[in-house]
This record gives C-alpha cells, structure tokens and sequence, in this order.
C-alpha cells in the first residue's frame, strides 16, 4: 500500500489526501484532498493557489478556534483588519482506525501555536460510485472539547468583518478556467447563494485540460451557513460560524456529515434534484 493514502471508485483513483503536508505554521498546516478528480479525470481541487497560499485542497479548517488560526494566512481583528500574527496552529493526524480503497478514517489533534490541544476529531471519508459520470464524496466528523472547558469556533465575520466573510469549517477550494457558476435550487449566483441555508449548492466549471465539471454540496448542520466564491476565486464552504460564534461545549461533541457529488460535465437543477431524490448524497 502506498504511503501516500488515496481514495478509489472501482479501478479509478478519484482524490489523495495529503496527510501530513510540509508547510509553513502561516499555510495552516491540515490534512487535505488534492487532487480531487472527476472519473474522467478531470481536477476539481487547488492548493496553495498564488490569491490564497492557505487555500489546501478540500479540507477542515478554521481561522479562530478560541483564539488560534487553523486556517492559515492573516488573522482578521477587529477593528484593526486582517494582521498578521503569531497564532497559527496545526492541525494534526494521530492515528488510523480504517484505511481501504474507498474509505479513510483516522483521529485528529486540533491544536494551538505551544501545539496544545484544542479539540480531538475522529473524521471519515469515503468513496461511491453514483452514476457513470457521478461519483460521491461523503465526510463524516466528529470534534470534540477537553472535559475542562468550552472551545469556541469564529470567523472573520465574527470578528468583525463586513461582506458575508463567514468563512471556516468545511471547504473546497475549486480550480476553474474562468469564472464558474454557483447557484441552488431556488437562487443563482454568489450573492445569491452565499450565506444562504439552502439544502444545496452547485458550482459548475471547467477544469484545466477544458474539461467541464458540476461539484454538488450537501449536508448543512444546526446553524450552518454556505459561504461562496466564484468572482474572487472558486470555492465553497460549510460555515460553521458564518455570522455568529459556534461552541463546542466543554467534553461534548460537534458531528458534520456532508456530501459532495463530484460530476463530469454541466449539470442543470432537474439533473441535480433526480440524483438526490434517487439518494446520491447517501
């Protein structure tokens, strides 16, 4: 088995997931998928793009985590903007419960700039075959609080920042020739669409090599919001705390289950709806 953990659909490699990646403290440091393909092999994922060096892939990430940045880049303070400051963190694989063609799962640190821990997470992904241009990517999560105290889980939009910036949580950073498409069943465009809690959203593009592609997500939790960009860059986000702090109470948990169908060509919204009526987001 190769070193480098990847994730399969039949005979087709769909994602590796770089498990430890070596980055500067100020890149936020995480686990990450890149290159996501289509099983045509189209790229759906960046990483360390020239706008957002700390853009990873798809990965879990957050800048304010009870004071520390595991997002990477500048911090956002209030009143002040974004700053750059010595409060990066890492997040850090511990070790593997299930490792296997289509499925990984393993335990995480969250932890602070001393590499304290904030928060433990045992996370899950896997791979399914939907349709013959269709796959699916489904993560499932679990962080949880030391027994001793609450962690509180911010944004820049929480700390001040104006814009619907309520970035931080689940996050895709898209590649795109040209500006891509995000709409949801009942709204087009990024304004639209961003900070929304529609039970979907779309974004449909063209990848490097020309190839046209629709990523579909899904799986909101209890106060999450989509966080969207295509003018700026391409990506999408499950927000965690897109306009008001999130707690993770004292020893308790915060679980999150999403699912991505990750799709060749471009798919319209009666494509999208029959998919998910015939349970492609599992």
């Amino acid at each position: 088995m190769s070193d480098e953990p990847r994730l399969r659909v039949g005979e087709v490699e769909v994602a590796r997931y770089v498990l430890q990646p070596d980055l500067d403290r100020r890149h936020g440091p995480r686990p990450y998928l890149h290159p996501v393909r289509t099983l045509a092999g189209t790229p759906v994922t960046d990483t360390l793009p020239a706008d957002h060096v700390w853009h990873l892939g798809a990965s879990l990430a957050v800048q304010d985590v009870d004071g520390t940045n595991l997002w990477g880049g500048r911090t956002y303070v209030r009143d002040t903007g974004y700053t750059w400051r010595d409060d990066h963190g890492v997040i850090a694989h511990t070790g593997w419960v299930e490792r296997g063609a289509d499925r990984l799962e393993h335990r995480l640190e969250w932890r602070d700039r001393d590499d304290g821990v904030l928060l433990t997470e045992r996370r899950r992904l896997a791979a399914a075959p939907v349709a013959a241009d269709v796959w699916r990517l489904a993560v499932d999560y679990t962080l949880t609080a030391p027994a001793g105290r609450d962690v509180r889980l911010g944004s820049p939009a929480t700390n001040g920042r104006p814009g619907g910036a309520g970035y931080g949580g689940f996050f895709w950073r898209a590649v795109a020739e040209g500006e891509p498409r995000a709409f949801s069943a009942g709204a087009d465009g990024e304004e639209s669409v961003n900070g929304s809690a529609e039970a979907w959203v779309a974004l449909t593009g063209v990848g490097p090599g020309g190839g046209a592609y629709t990523l579909v997500f899904t799986g909101l939790g209890p106060g999450d919001r989509w966080f969207v960009r295509t003018a700026m860059y391409p990506g999408v986000c499950v927000a965690f705390a897109f306009d008001r702090p999130a707690l993770v109470p004292a020893g308790g948990d915060r679980h999150g289950r999403h699912a991505v169908l990750v799709a060749d060509g471009t798919l319209d919204r009666a494509r999208i709806a029959a998919l998910l009526a015939a349970g492609a987001a599992g």
